[in-house]
């Protein structure tokens, strides 16, 4: 049982701290509500999960023979990262008809993750300090209960967002938030770039 505290504590510590994914989950939240918001959580969580999973089953040791890749997906995260601040902080900030009501996709919360480093080395951690003797049985428990956490931290971001919903009734605040939003996820980026 302590196995699966350590495991729950570390995807815990990994999925609720602040980074790209549950800043567009806040995002989400605030400007599409929590159901439309609860397609990126899906995905996120999903998008990770299946990264986790495959680093378990043996994805690391082909990473170990082709490092390019792995700074192939640092730069492409970045990349990703300064599009999406980029289209936060040109959004007009208008609410309405003009306004996509769907909010981010499924498809677009798992490609996140995958163009995330902190989530390519938060499975490559995780994987190591739990399942590196390969065990089968250990790399499902940890992928199955690390989906759980991961859901609910990512959806807690988008909970979160639905507060502020309130508050952004006029596109001068929604511009603001927008353009703070943006800040981060390229203050993100910048930040994977030095590290």
């Amino acid at each position: 049982m302590t196995v699966l505290l350590s495991m729950a504590a570390f995807a815990l510590a990994s999925s609720i701290t602040p980074g790209p994914v549950n800043v567009v989950a806040l995002s989400a939240g605030a400007q599409h509500g929590l159901a439309a918001s609860l397609r990126h959580v899906t995905g996120a969580t999903v998008g990770f999960t299946l990264l986790l999973l495959l680093i378990g089953l043996g994805l690391h040791e082909m990473l170990a023979r082709f490092p390019d890749l792995i700074e192939f997906v640092k730069w492409a995260g970045v990349g990703f990262l300064l599009y999406m601040a980029y289209k936060l902080a040109i959004d007009n900030g208008q609410l309405g008809a003009n306004k996509p009501a769907r909010g981010p996709s499924f498809a677009h919360g798992a490609a996140m993750q995958w163009l995330n480093p902190k989530a390519w080395l938060a499975s490559l951690a995780g994987m190591g300090a739990y399942a590196a003797g390969g065990d089968g049985r250990l790399v499902w428990q940890f992928t199955a209960l690390y989906f759980v956490i991961c859901y609910l931290s990512i959806a807690s971001w988008a909970y979160a967002g639905t507060f502020l919903r309130r508050h952004l009734r006029e596109a001068k605040r929604v511009r603001v938030f927008n353009r703070v939003m943006a800040a981060l996820l390229a203050l993100s980026a910048v930040y994977l770039l030095v590290e």
